[in-house]
C-alpha cells in the first residue's frame, strides 16, 4: 500500500510537471494551490504490528480491512501498514499509538505487564477454548465498559484474541505440571509466568521475533503460545512435542490515537466506526482459530507427539495449581483496590455467551 501511495505521487507529479509544460509558468499558482488541495484530501494512516507480514492475520485481516477503509472513504483515507515491528516495538506498540508516533497500532495486552490489569482477568484458565470466543467477550466487556477504563487514552477499533495457549518443546513431553520442573519456558503473559513457576519452571520473557532463534540456541527449551503463533513465527518447525490445552487465552486489540481520530471529519469517523466494533473481534477471532486448525494439521502429518488437556481446571494433575494462581492473581489485584471478583464473574457470564 505503501508503494501504491509512491506511485500515486509520482504520477500526480509528471501530470503537473506535463501541465506546466502546456499552459506555461503564469498558471503556475493556480496548479500548486490545486496539487495542495488535492494532497489535503488524503489522510494517510500509519499502522504498525510486530506479526510478519507471512502470517494471516496480516494478510487476511489486516491488510483486507485497510483495503476496506481505503474504498469506503473514497479514497481519502490510506492505511500503511507496518509489520514485523517495523514502526514500534511489540511492548511498546499502544504508547506509541497514544502519543502519536503511530496513528494505529496492534498489541498484545500482556506485554505490558501490569498496564490492562482488568483486561488481563479474561485471560485466566477456564474462561475460554477459542480466540472466537475470547475476541467475543472482550469486546463485550469492552462495550459495557467493564474495561474500557483501561483505553481511555487511546480510540479502541475492537479487541480481537488468539486461541488458548499450549506448549511447545522439543523431546519434552509435559503431561504434568512436573513436566516443567527446571525447564526454561517462554512465556507470553503474566498467568503464564505464574503457573510455569509454581510447577518448577523458569519463564522467560521475551519477544515474540526472539522465541525462533532462543529455540535453535537453546536459551529456552520451550515455548508457551498459541497454535497461530507457533506456525507464524515457524516455532512448529522446531517443537515437536506439543500440549494442547485452555492454559490462557491472548488478549489483543487494534486501537487508534485519539486526536488523529478526532482530527477526522464526520463521514471518515463514520467509515473507521463501521469497520469497528464486535464484527471485526469476530473476524480476527476466526481467523486465529482457523489458523490453530491448520498449524495443528501440519503437526500430526508429521508425526509430532500431541497431548490434549481439554478440561485443565477438572483434571485431577492441573486442577490444584490452576485454581490456585486463579485466585492469587485475583487476590493480588483485590490488594490493589480493584473490583477483580466482580469483573471475573462478568467475565465468566461473558464467556457464557460467548461460547461457540
Amino acid at each position: 500500500m505503501k508503494k501504491d501511495f509512491l506511485k500515486k505521487t509520482i504520477t500526480a507529479g509528471i501530470v503537473l510537471t506535463a501541465t506546466f509544460g502546456s499552459i506555461g509558468c503564469s498558471q503556475s499558482n493556480d496548479a500548486n494551490e490545486t496539487a495542495a488541495v488535492s494532497t489535503d484530501k488524503v489522510t494517510t494512516l500509519r499502522f504498525s504490528h510486530f506479526w510478519p507480514a507471512t502470517a494471516a492475520l496480516h494478510t487476511d485481516v489486516f491488510e483486507p480491512w485497510a483495503r476496506k477503509i481505503e474504498e469506503e472513504s473514497d479514497g481519502r483515507l490510506e492505511v500503511e501498514i507496518y509489520p514485523s515491528a517495523t514502526l514500534s516495538k511489540p511492548d511498546i506498540t499502544y504508547d506509541s499509538t497514544a502519543k502519536g508516533t503511530v496513528d494505529i497500532g496492534a498489541q498484545v495486552q500482556g506485554y505490558i505487564s501490569g498496564r490492562f490489569p482488568l483486561t488481563e482477568i479474561t485471560q485466566l484458565p477456564g474462561l475460554s477454548s477459542s480466540g472466537t470466543q475470547l475476541s467475543c467477550m472482550l469486546q463485550t466487556l469492552y462495550n459495557d465498559d467493564v474495561i474500557a477504563s483501561e483505553y481511555e487514552d487511546t480510540h479502541p477499533l475492537f479487541m480481537m484474541a488468539s486461541g488458548p495457549g499450549a506448549f511447545h518443546t522439543i523431546d519434552k513431553p509435559i503431561r504434568v505440571p512436573e513436566d516443567l520442573e527446571g525447564m526454561r519456558i517462554r512465556r507470553p503473559l503474566e498467568i503464564a509466568a505464574n503457573i510455569i513457576e509454581a510447577a518448577g519452571g523458569t519463564p522467560v520473557g521475551m519477544p515474540a521475533s526472539d522465541q525462533y532463534t532462543s529455540l535453535q540456541r537453546g536459551v529456552i527449551d520451550g515455548v508457551s503460545t498459541p497454535w497461530d503463533a507457533a506456525g507464524a513465527f515457524k516455532l512448529a518447525e522446531l517443537t515437536n512435542t506439543h500440549t494442547t490445552m485452555p492454559l490462557y487465552g491472548s488478549a489483543l486489540l487494534v486501537t487508534m490515537n485519539k486526536d488523529k481520530y478526532e482530527s477526522l471529519p464526520d463521514d471518515l469517523k463514520q467509515v473507521i466506526d463501521n469497520n469497528s466494533g464486535m464484527e471485526m473481534a469476530k473476524t480476527a477471532g476466526n481467523l486465529f482459530d482457523s489458523e490453530d486448525v491448520r498449524v495443528i494439521a501440519e503437526a500430526r502429518a508429521r508425526g509430532d507427539t500431541m497431548i490434549e488437556i481439554p478440561d485443565p481446571l477438572n483434571d485431577p494433575a492441573w486442577g490444584g495449581i490452576l485454581k490456585t494462581e486463579i485466585q492469587n492473581y485475583l487476590d493480588n489485584l483485590a490488594a490493589q483496590g480493584l473490583d477483580a471478583q466482580g469483573v471475573y464473574e462478568q467475565a465468566q457470564a461473558a464467556s457464557a455467551a460467548c461460547k461457540t
